[in-house]
């Protein structure tokens, strides 16, 4: 929501100006008091709940929360404005008729703060679930299965599942939960076991339960099933406790099945749990919900995906035609196109086919269908996705609100690359901070929980286990540009949309992004008239536009896994760039070949948190970088670091909050550097050319960043490295979770004392020529917590020998162009822990070396992946073994 996003934004706004070493301007502590005072009050009042009701709460809350956010952006905007005159040396209005209008906000903060309160005490149910809806106005369950229709097709996999749950093992009561976003047809699964196993249970009873559950009328809707003589007026007049005591009895001795269909929380669970005895019959409650924290009150529970482009194309005929078999031929191909733009969720089919099955039936029509599939699944009856789904949203605590909003950025079937989304977040400014933790670990952590809510979907997990690729489904990005534009959160068009939107509604936007290479003039127009804009995302063709943000602290405007000429042309004026002052987020593309080095007046950029630039090769930063202290993660292709200034006050060069320095080149890791870094945790660094010593880059010192995690070395220079340099002064940190090397020519026997002993190291990449030598033989007790290794142009390499133990917890093995290596150890196949072995262009030798390991192993659940030259080993592909060929120029 746009309210809390502008508090937490204002906030972190003073915080950063009262604790920054050289702010850029100053703030009378009188106001700075007031304001913040009003900012954690409307806070509390957004995350609180105000309980009673009226006609007009939701009408008075949505007016409040909107001058809550104006006055929020009111404060911000005259804050920001003086900072960039400041730094800019412009003529600035005088101090006092500043004073004044931040004044004139704060009064305005306090009129709504004084009508907050009064309509508290007056019990104006105001609340921050003001919007919620009865599940049954959004085409919910009733209290009882329906009779309609209810296409199990797609789901008899899952279906089976349910069944053996049911009716198998153990004798005790067994709770089984059905997880997975909405419209996903957890209902319709459930419904269908429900009714399948009538006479297997002597007493069955459905129950839906919603967000606003009440427990006597979940135990009356229970006893209702039970026994359908009972009288509705006479079970309410009793007592809670009554209602529970005959629930137990009705079902003590008794073979049971409960359904409790759109459960919402655990506590719930935990109200009636104690009326449903475990009295060894074999009793079963099914529980359906879109929290894995809800599904975890059971265990061994259906987790429900999006279904295959074959089962959607079935589920759809289902719905239009009956039988596949009766759809015309002319409409298969187009048919098949929309079932598979439907992107696997069941109620999107369902509603698109209810469409298709009441319109024309020509090509033409389907072909129009399919054009505008997500806008006629929005409106079509009664918008009954969109409103599914807007349960999901409703029900999120208020601080994971802007965060699923912002995912609304991102283009449709975007795959969102999630360092990238986690910076993006922090430098909004709407993340609430949690005390002892980084702002990057909050993120991450709110990630998740939209994930275990799903909201979002972990496309891709990193080698260390966390969430490295997400997306979402179209419908649920519909929902969160719909959300996000009506409460001002965010604004995303395509080029040509920007034609048509009204002036009065485009400049007074402050999150933009805008879809689609383009180099229309519109387009450029449009932008011209965004003077509050605060974050821009976009791409153009050609040279960016040169436009003046003054505000502008988010500019994404190139995407980091993009190489293609095409994006190489990608330009940004860098003289632009660095005159965004009130930046904390950059990534551009630019020709460093026109000027290598950015100017000094860098550090200008006073908050500056996140810098990427790709294209870089031979960048030079200046001294001032030492001086920017709010800066969190530098990433360039190649930058060299100057030496830090000499003398300075306390702090004014230490750059506490970084955390990312990538890629540095030539990097030297004296006193003054380590000092002045104590907090970095992502370190990448090349030497390019003649390599004068480990000790001429002090990298003796690599041990005392204490908090380095992620490290990666390559020696690109011509002259190797001599190796007993490295042996005595490349020196790791034991707090290393993530190594990767390049070109370090170590031997393999130098692996026991430099990397198999770290502690904490749980990712291990051996890149081109990093470890030389025909024999790797490995010892016990070391790479204790490993779980990923990878092993790239090691050519050298012919045996390995090894034993399970001494890799006890290894997930993924990747071997690549290790020409000479004869097997893969067959103790590799006994660590239970294994889940994957990849192997690209290596020895054939080692290839059937894999399929045999598979053969053995394979109730490990373990998969193989080869990719080889030509396609004489596809003959060894089978069920978890895939054999795939690339043409080698």
């Amino acid at each position: 929501m746009a309210a809390y996003s502008a508090l937490l934004s204002q906030r972190h706004i003073i915080e950063q100006i009262q604790l920054h070493p050289c702010p850029p301007i100053c703030l009378d502590q009188n106001q700075v008091e007031s304001l913040t005072h009003n900012l954690h009050f409307f806070q509390d009042f957004l995350e609180g709940y105000f309980c009673g009701g009226s006609i007009s709460s939701k009408e008075a809350a949505d007016v409040l929360e909107s001058r809550i956010a104006d006055a929020a952006h009111a404060a911000e905007d005259i804050i920001e404005t003086r900072i960039v005159d400041q730094i800019h040396g412009e003529k600035m209005s005088s101090h006092e008729l500043y004073y004044q209008e931040l004044e004139k906000v704060i009064q305005d903060m306090g009129l709504i703060k004084k009508e907050l309160m009064e309509n508290k005490e007056k019990n104006i149910g105001i609340i921050e679930d003001h919007l919620h809806i009865n599940s049954s106005t959004l085409g919910g369950s009733s209290s009882s299965p329906s009779k309609r229709r209810d296409a199990v097709v797609g789901l008899d996999d899952l279906l089976n599942q349910v069944m053996d749950k049911l009716t198998g093992e153990p004798s005790n009561r067994r709770i089984i939960p059905i997880v997975g976003m909405g419209g996903i047809g957890k209902t319709t699964l459930a419904r269908n076991a429900y009714v399948k196993f009538m006479k297997h249970f002597d007493i069955r009873a459905w129950v839906t339960i919603s967000q606003n559950y009440n427990v006597r009328e979940i135990l009356i809707e229970i006893l209702l099933c039970i026994n359908k003589a009972e009288s509705r007026e006479t079970l309410s007049a009793k007592s809670e406790g009554e209602l529970g005591v005959k629930v137990h009895q009705s079902l003590w001795g008794r073979r049971y099945l409960i359904v409790m269909d759109d459960i919402w929380s655990v506590e719930v669970w935990d109200k009636v749990n104690l009326f449903f005895p475990d009295n060894g019959e074999r009793s079963r409650i099914m529980i359906t919900t879109r929290l894995s924290n809800v599904a975890s009150i059971g265990s061994g529970g259906v987790v429900m995906d999006f279904l295959n482009e074959d089962k959607s194309w079935d589920l759809l005929c289902r719905y239009v035609f009956e039988e596949e078999d009766d759809c015309p031929p002319e409409l298969e191909e187009i048919g098949k196109k929309i079932a598979n733009n439907c992107k696997g969720l069941p109620l999107s089919i369902v509603v698109i086919g209810g469409h298709l099955a009441k319109s024309k039936r020509t090509r033409e029509h389907w072909e129009y269908i399919s054009e505008n599939l997500n806008s006629i699944v929005n409106l079509e009856d009664d918008e009954r996705c969109l409103k599914v789904l807007l349960l999901s949203y409703r029900h999120l605590p208020v601080y994971l609100k802007p965060c699923f909003l912002y995912m609304g950025v991102f283009p449709e079937n975007n795959k969102i690359h999630v360092s990238w989304l986690v910076k993006l977040w922090v430098s909004e400014g709407f993340l609430k901070p949690i005390n002892g933790k980084s702002l990057e670990v909050v993120s991450r952590e709110y990630l998740e929980e939209l994930c275990d809510r799903n909201l979002i979907r972990v496309h891709q997990r990193g080698s260390n286990g966390k969430i490295k690729y997400c997306n979402i489904h179209d419908l649920v990005r519909e929902l969160c540009l719909r959300e996000a534009e009506k409460e001002k959160f965010l604004y995303v068009r395509i080029p040509h949309d920007l034609n048509n939107v009204p002036q009065g509604v485009i400049n007074t936007q402050r999150r933009i992004a805008i879809h689609q290479s383009t180099s229309e003039p519109e387009a450029l127009y449009a932008l011209q008239s965004m003077p509050l804009v605060r974050s821009l995302i976009c791409e153009f063709k050609g040279v960016l536009p040169t436009l003046d943000f003054r505000l502008l602290r988010v500019l994404k405007a190139v995407d980091k896994h993009l190489y293609s000429e095409e994006k190489r042309q990608y330009k940004y004026p860098i003289e632009v760039v660095f005159r965004l002052f009130n930046s904390r987020f950059i990534a551009i593309r630019v020709d460093w070949r026109q000027n290598p080095q950015f100017p000094s007046s860098v550090n200008l950029l006073w908050n500056l948190q996140t810098l990427i630039v790709k294209d870089t090769v031979g960048a030079v930063a200046p001294s001032e970088i030492w001086k920017m202290t709010q800066l969190r993660h530098v990433e360039f292709d190649e930058l060299e670091m100057p030496d830090p200034p000499l003398g300075g006050q306390d702090n004014e060069f230490v750059l506490g909050n970084l955390q990312t320095l990538s890629v540095i080149r030539s990097f030297k890791c004296g006193e003054e550097v380590v000092t002045r870094i104590p907090n970095i945790e992502k370190l990448k660094i090349c030497y390019v050319g003649e390599f004068e010593g480990c000790s001429s880059y002090c990298l003796d010192n690599l041990c005392r960043l204490r908090k380095l995690e992620s490290f990666g070395c390559s020696f690109l220079s011509q002259s190797v490295p001599n190796r007993d340099d490295l042996l005595q002064n490349f020196i790791l940190p034991n707090s290393l979770k993530k190594l990767t090397l390049h070109g370090t020519r170590l031997y393999w026997e130098d692996m026991k004392t430099k990397i198999g002993l770290l502690p904490n190291l749980q990712v291990l990449k051996l890149k081109a020529s990093s470890f030389v030598g025909t024999e790797w033989e490995t010892v016990e007790g070391q790479f204790c917590n490993l779980r990923y290794l990878l092993i790239s142009m090691c050519g050298e390499l012919e045996w390995w020998t090894t034993d399970s133990s001494h890799f006890p917890r290894l997930e993924h093995l990747v071997l690549q162009q290790l020409d000479k290596l004869n097997e893969i150890p067959s103790c590799i196949g006994e660590i239970p822990t294994l889940q994957s072995i990849e192997l690209s262009l290596c020895h054939d030798d080692a290839v059937i070396s894999a399929r045999r390991i598979l053969d053995e192993q394979e109730d490990f659940g373990l998969r193989v992946r080869v990719v080889a030259r030509d396609s004489h080993l596809k003959s060894l592909a089978g069920p978890n073994f895939q054999v795939e060929t690339c043409s080698i120029l």
